[in-house]
């Protein structure tokens, strides 16, 4: 990550992170030490698997805690208020022109983007194409399969 990256989250989204760091500190470190303990109990650590596992299991909890503060730290909450354009925190219907279908998506900065549940990122190609736009306009969205035009029916 850049260290000037600004991350881009909606106020659940950085809750879900928020909640996230807490069990890790709070609850996964405290099983992460009794392993190491009952580990060490079991005699020689040179070869002791156990020990070696809650030592990998341990490094990935801390990697993830300083993972989740940097991210915590340098991020962005992006206010979800109706706006009269398209933002992250935005919840858009689109209408594909070539067969008319709508589509309704959540905008969403990079790391929540889930598109099974139409959560997109403000950085994927049609994410990007419609930020800043507003209800009504006709949008012509590059992606890898090909172009494509939108219009933006409404934003909630």
């Amino acid at each position: 990550m850049n260290e000037n990256e600004t991350i881009l989250l909606t106020a659940d989204g950085y809750l879900e992170l928020e909640n996230e760091l807490n069990d890790l500190k709070i609850n996964k470190r405290k099983e992460v030490i009794k392993a190491l303990k009952e580990a060490r109990a079991l005699g020689d650590l040179s070869e002791n698997a156990e020990y070696d596992a809650a030592r990998n299991e341990q490094a990935k909890v801390e990697g993830r805690i300083k993972e989740l503060e940097y991210k915590l730290e340098h991020c962005k909450v992006m206010d979800s208020k109706a706006s009269d354009t398209v933002n992250v925190g935005s919840t858009v219907t689109v209408m594909y022109i070539d067969d008319d279908e709508e589509e309704e998506y959540k905008i969403v900065g990079s790391l929540e983007a889930d598109p099974f549940n139409n959560k997109i990122s403000n950085e994927s190609p049609i994410g990007a194409a419609i930020m800043g736009k507003s209800v009504g306009d006709i949008i012509n969205v590059a992606s890898p399969n090909g172009n494509y035009d939108v219009k933006i029916v409404k934003i909630a």
